[in-house]
């Protein structure tokens, strides 16, 4: 396990971070009362996405490594919750190599002690931002070869990023960096599935001093513009998946992709 980081940043635990609330929804220990409070105010379909997000993130990784792809570039990682992507992906290709990203430094600290892969591969762990595309892409080359396909994982968290962000082309800057056959796999939740939850997580989470910037079908289908959407396509979470045993149906207020890089 590397990291890319000079040291560890001060934790700030006065105000609410998404990966904290996300270790909360998904029953972790790792987050502090203001995390907590505003896990508490959101419905219970929170928590239930938050599960989704996770086994659509567990299917579609485990899929791309049976295709044989041996790179991951996991943005958005969050605080460790098993298992983990390395540990779904190593299973199948012992050799493979992952580079891990998050913007808390709790998730470092945490990282550096639990993400540690098979001796075959790699793991590495950068402390970036998702808006700071080029400093993911300059610490990532230590590790992953660019002149080779990589999946990009960026799992519940352009939803994060505001349109006055740019997310589209965060997004597009770092697809621009990948090979050909590269793949894209992206979670992000609705607006318009159901509009009326989707106003009061946004609400709960503001109050916590965290913006969302949920968006409707075709603002995510905005993500794979020119990219090859691998079957089924853009669903939900729960509706996507390949081979195997499909999972239980469920409702589910976020929107799952896998796309190829042409």
């Amino acid at each position: 396990m590397t990291t890319g980081t000079p040291g560890p940043r001060q934790i700030d635990t006065s105000t609410a971070h998404p990966a904290r609330v996300y270790d909360w929804l998904l029953g972790g220990k790792d987050n502090y009362p203001v995390d907590e409070a505003v896990g508490q105010r959101l419905p219970a379909e929170a928590a239930a996405g938050a599960r989704q997000n996770r086994a659509f993130m567990n299917r579609a990784v485990a899929w791309l490594a049976a295709q044989g792809v041996d790179q991951f570039l996991d943005i958005g990682t969050g605080i460790p919750t098993e298992p983990n992507l390395h540990q779904i992906v190593q299973r199948i290709v012992p050799t493979a190599r992952i580079v891990y990203t998050d913007n808390d430094p709790i998730v470092l600290r945490h990282a550096e002690a639990l993400l540690v892969g098979r001796p075959e591969g790699a793991t590495q762990y950068v402390e970036a931002d998702v808006r700071d595309p080029a400093a993911i892409i300059k610490n990532a080359r230590q590790t992953l070869d660019f002149d080779r396909p990589i999946a990009l994982s960026l799992i519940a968290l352009m939803h994060f990023i505001n349109d006055d962000q740019d997310p589209y082309g965060l997004v597009s800057n770092l697809l621009a960096t990948l090979p050909s056959g590269s793949y894209l796999v992206l979670s992000h939740a609705s607006s318009d599935i159901f509009p009326e939850l989707s106003a009061q997580v946004t609400a709960e989470y503001a109050k916590g001093g965290i913006r969302l910037g949920f968006r409707d079908r075709a603002g995510v289908e905005r993500f794979f513009e020119g990219l090859e959407l691998v079957e089924p396509g853009l669903v939900t979470a729960t509706e996507w998946f390949k081979d195997g045993e499909a999972p239980a149906p469920e409702e589910s207020g976020i929107y799952a992709g896998v796309a190829r890089l042409p």
